[in-house]
């Protein structure tokens, strides 16, 4: 570990050299790539002195219980050693997770899609609960929220509702929110009273563009259509609504919420490069075998992942046991406990693949 961080101090010492120098700062992009490299190292440098620092205070405060102290004072050093000592591992658990591969779509937005599942009316009425708590989850970190189509069940809630996070990390945080979501409550038209349960599908995928994921033009079918609001009611009288239809692969993409024909498309074409990456990934899986599968937010839509029981004003989540019972705070985006909680079971878990290798 010593080592690498080693290395890394050295790239980023290099890369302060770079920026300086006149073939790089007359090169914006090359400025701005070594500018968010140096970025994302400087975290890792920093942890890194700190450790070197406890190292070096651990150092002398050992030398000292070789000199002739008092009782008092020997007491006192060794204390000192004692915390000095619970320091330096916590940092070493710290900079081993610093030093984990990380997920290369961690900085990208996001696009999240929300289903409707079993259940109905309800099912739609709880996707459209979800599409509220990761907006304000949203809203909280500052990240902005765009709908790129969505299909409404006319009593307030979704049949599917397609919208993009832009913001710093915004996959790092939303990804482990992939699967299954199941509710549990009374709804407002049952009469006697029972406890209902419905579920909606999440997934989150990491926003691609054109260089990422290309896109044959000859693999496309484009219709334009005249966007409706519910009812069948005309928006416009332009034909601004766009479908495509990728024929490899038959995945069928409409998108009409702009006025614009031109924005429609770019929305639709954004969302099909997403789902042909998603699509590759659950190739490289499959063939691969169940590594991926078996970690912590593999994003398998049929798994079971979170299910809010509204009688007991609890959330559970099924993948590593943790339940709150702030149900009403977790409706209004505050989901920072499920989203921290599964990072650190993520992380613990790379971890110990490491350890075995």
């Amino acid at each position: 570990m010593l080592d690498r961080l080693a290395a890394v101090e050295a790239r980023y010492n290099e890369l302060i050299g770079l920026m300086g120098s006149p073939g790089v700062t007359s090169h914006p992009e090359l400025l701005m790539k070594y500018g968010q490299e140096q970025a994302s190292l400087e975290p890792v440098v920093k942890a890194y002195h700190r450790y070197r620092d406890v190292e070096n205070q651990l150092d002398d405060a050992r030398a000292m219980l070789n000199e002739d102290l008092d009782e008092d004072m020997r007491a006192m050093v060794k204390e000192e050693i004692e915390a000095l000592t619970q320091k330096r591992a916590r940092l070493e658990q710290e900079l081993r997770v610093m030093l984990l591969p990380k997920d290369p779509n961690d900085d990208k937005n996001v696009i999240m899609e929300i289903r409707a599942g079993a259940g109905g009316n309800e099912a739609g009425l709880f996707a459209a609960d979800l599409f509220r708590i990761y907006s304000r989850y949203a809203e909280r970190q500052r990240w902005k929220t765009s709908i790129l189509s969505r299909n409404e069940s006319g009593i307030g809630g979704f049949k599917e509702i397609i919208f993009q996070v832009n913001g710093q990390g915004a996959y790092s945080k939303l990804k482990y929110e992939s699967g299954v979501h199941r509710v549990q409550r009374i709804p407002e038209t049952e009469s006697g009273g029972r406890i209902h349960t419905s579920t909606a599908t999440v997934a989150v995928l990491p926003e691609m563009d054109e260089v990422e994921v290309k896109i044959d033009p000859n693999e496309v079918r484009i219709d334009v259509f005249r966007s409706s609001g519910p009812g069948g009611q005309s928006v416009n009288t332009t034909d601004s609504a766009v479908r495509l239809t990728h024929l490899p692969t038959g995945i069928v993409i409409s998108c009409q919420d702009e006025k614009s024909q031109l924005q429609n498309r770019a929305k639709a074409f954004n969302i099909l490069r997403a789902r042909l990456y998603d699509l590759e990934q659950l190739r490289l899986e499959e063939e691969h075998g169940a590594a991926r599968r078996s970690q912590v937010g593999s994003g398998d839509r049929s798994e079971k992942i979170r299910t809010y029981n509204f009688p007991q004003t609890r959330v559970t989540d099924h993948r590593i046991g943790y339940t709150s019972h702030r149900l009403e705070n977790i409706l209004n985006g505050e989901i920072d406990e499920f989203i921290e909680a599964l990072t650190e079971a993520d992380e613990e878990k790379k971890l110990q693949e490491l350890a075995t290798t």
